[in-house]
């Protein structure tokens, strides 16, 4: 039997040969290594024997691919241990996710995990590493799987999904088994470096008409040092948190009397202004003209494009005139009314129509979270109607224009390209087949690297997602561009062509924060409220050594710095000197001046930036053009 590697080396075997044992004899430290294996590109356990001719490939710990066993395994390891503490658990899923993995469970009747349980939990997992357990691979037959799962109604659920004839396979260590496709690491004893992180709820399968479990995410590292720097990265996230933030800069609120729905405050509003401001001229830059639709339409439009069927749980529904209205969740079939309002030429294609628009959607309760999960949110959404042949250049830069600005906010990012869902779609399916190799050739037009994410299109189209990656090394989903041919189809939209014939546009839907409010909870988080000179509430406080003797000129700089368009705050409080500065520390204000009688005398003023200790005394206008610049180039 011939074992072929990766440098095209070629190695002969008398007969099976697993990939550990190929590994021990290259060299002891590689099996030691060694996580698992890729036998033909197909994913291998180390002890699963090779039974013929192949390429195999050791993948060790220092590759990010092996993390994610190492988590998986984990999250079996803590689903063992669970089902010993609670003998009447059921499990749903436990992936590997980007920083752990989580596991949905049903802890069995009248019982809630909280965060006091997982010490425990924990302990017992100690206990199952210690034991140095075999993570054994088992393939079974559909009928032996429901057999072997008959207890647990949610893998009965999920086998009974499965195609008939299909290979099915378990993994056990010790006592427990679990559904799993693998691989798995060698044994427990390689999970020793493990916390369990909070508990959650989660709806079985994310659907939120079926019964919600509990979710406990951890996280695992092969050393202990990363565990321990990762620990420490999460105490820093929590210090970062946005509502916390939020709070003490006095940006937004949440009340009781509009869950889901924020407030924002004088400096909060400041901010979004600034980011909205910036979002105009970039668009405007690039071409797009600006509109504004409804915040309710009727239920006839929402038929038209598809939302009533596949989205009206999520829509607000209201009568007027012994009519159904829905207050928008989108802000798409308003753009098509817009677009059909007047004709259009071929000569005005690609043309690129931006909106922020106000849209409503009706979150459950349970997810809503500060900014990141609201039922009332701005998107900054733009509708392109083009020829066919102009997708490609038109997604090209637009993948552009999203580089510029992620890069604006020091945000790096990746993308995925979503395809047909399995359900609740419209169009055909060659339709689509074409739609999703047009925007894989679009990526590839800009030489940007893209992957496939199966089944998460929106129901009328592919789309592409960028997720971004902020400066505590988390990722959000923000922008996305969603190509859309089957919405023109529906609203009947055509141009003229140069043969003067009418033609049906192609659609792209786009959106590059989001949604303001999200964007916005993110960048607090990222830059942990200390924001950059041109996006900061306040962007230069004015504090005078003495109200008495030094208003005056305070005064005055605040109506100069005011002219020249500085977001600018004055402290007139009856404080010590030293706790005004401290203040305006915590507040995180880019630039605080002292305004003392030197400075009145010299008109002159002395700043200290946020962060340091050094004080610098310039003439007023040199302060002036100095920030001015500042905010201008966005500190570029």
């Amino acid at each position: 039997m011939k074992i072929k590697f990766l440098d095209g080396s070629v190695k002969e075997y008398p007969g099976p040969v697993s990939p550990l044992q190929i590994a021990a004899e290259i060299s002891p430290s590689l099996a030691k290594r060694s996580v698992y294996a890729k036998v033909n590109g197909a994913d291998y356990d180390l002890n699963r024997p090779i039974v013929a001719d192949a390429t195999v490939e050791l993948i060790t710990m220092d590759k990010p691919e092996a993390l994610t066993v190492l988590r998986h395994s984990c999250s079996h390891l803590m689903a063992s241990a669970i089902k010993k503490l609670y003998p009447d658990a059921q499990f749903g899923v436990g992936p590997a996710i980007e920083e752990g993995f989580y596991y949905d469970v049903n802890p069995g009747e009248g019982v809630r995990f909280n965060e006091e349980d997982l010490p425990r939990i924990e302990e017992e997992m100690r206990k199952i590493v210690s034991a140095d357990l075999k993570f054994e691979r088992i393939e079974v037959s559909k009928k032996e799987a429901l057999d072997l799962f008959r207890n647990d109604h949610y893998k009965v659920e999920l086998i009974n999904d499965l195609p008939e004839g299909e290979a099915i396979t378990a993994y056990r260590h010790g006592d427990f088994i679990d559904l799993c496709r693998g691989p798995h690491v060698p044994s427990t004893k390689m999970l020793k470096n493990f916390k369990l992180l909070n508990v959650s709820g989660a709806y079985w399968r994310g659907d939120s008409r079926n019964e919600q479990l509990q979710r406990i995410y951890g996280t695992c590292f092969f050393e202990k040092e990363d565990l321990d720097r990762h620990l420490e990265i999460l105490k820093e996230r929590a210090e970062r948190d946005h509502r916390k933030i939020g709070r003490e800069l006095g940006l937004f609120m949440i009340s009781e009397y509009g869950p889901g729905f924020p407030f924002w405050l004088p400096k909060g509003m400041a901010l979004k202004q600034a980011l909205m401001d910036y979002w105009y001229k970039v668009h405007e830059r690039e071409g797009y003209r600006f509109i504004q639709t409804p915040i309710m339409l009727s239920k006839e439009l929402w038929e038209i494009s598809g939302h009533w069927r596949n989205y009206r749980e999520g829509m607000y529904i209201s009568e007027i005139d012994e009519r159904e209205f829905a207050i928008k969740p989108m802000n798409c079939p308003g753009g098509m009314l817009v677009y059909k309002s007047e004709i259009h030429s071929y000569r005005e294609l690609p043309l690129r129509v931006g909106e922020l628009g106000l849209v409503h959607r009706h979150e459950a309760s349970g997810a809503l979270s500060g900014l990141f999960r609201v039922r009332s949110f701005t998107q900054d959404d733009a509708h392109i109607f083009m020829e066919p042949k102009q997708i490609v250049s038109e997604v090209g830069r637009l993948i552009k224009l999203f580089d510029e600005v992620y890069s604006t906010f020091n945000l790096s990012y990746t993308i995925d390209l979503s395809t047909r869902p399995e359900e609740k779609y419209i169009g055909s399916i060659e339709i689509w087949d074409i739609a999703e190799k047009t925007l894989a050739e679009a990526c590839q037009s800009v030489g940007r690297e893209f992957r496939i994410n199966p089944g998460d299109g929106a129901f009328y189209g592919p789309k592409l997602d960028f997720k971004i990656r902020d400066s505590m090394n988390r990722i959000w989903q923000c922008g996305t561009i969603q190509l859309d041919m089957m919405l023109p189809e529906r609203f009947d939209l055509f141009y003229i062509n140069e043969k003067g014939e009418k033609a049906r546009p192609v659609m792209l839907h786009r959106a590059i924060f989001g949604s303001l409010e999200r964007f916005i909870g993110i960048l607090i988080e990222h830059y942990g409220g200390a924001f950059p000179t041109w996006l900061a509430p306040v962007q230069a406080i004015l504090i005078p050594v003495s109200i008495e003797h030094h208003r005056e000129y305070v005064e005055e700089l605040s109506e100069l710095f005011k002219k020249n368009n500085i977001r600018v705050e004055s402290d007139f409080r009856e404080e010590k000197l030293s706790y005004k500065i401290r203040e305006a520390q915590i507040q995180k204000i880019p630039y605080q001046l002292v305004i003392g009688g030197k400075e009145m005398e010299g008109r002159v003023v002395t700043y200290r930036r946020h962060r340091s200790q050094e004080s610098v005394t310039i003439p007023v206008d040199e302060f002036i053009a100095m920030i001015t610049e500042e905010i201008k180039t966005m500190g570029k």
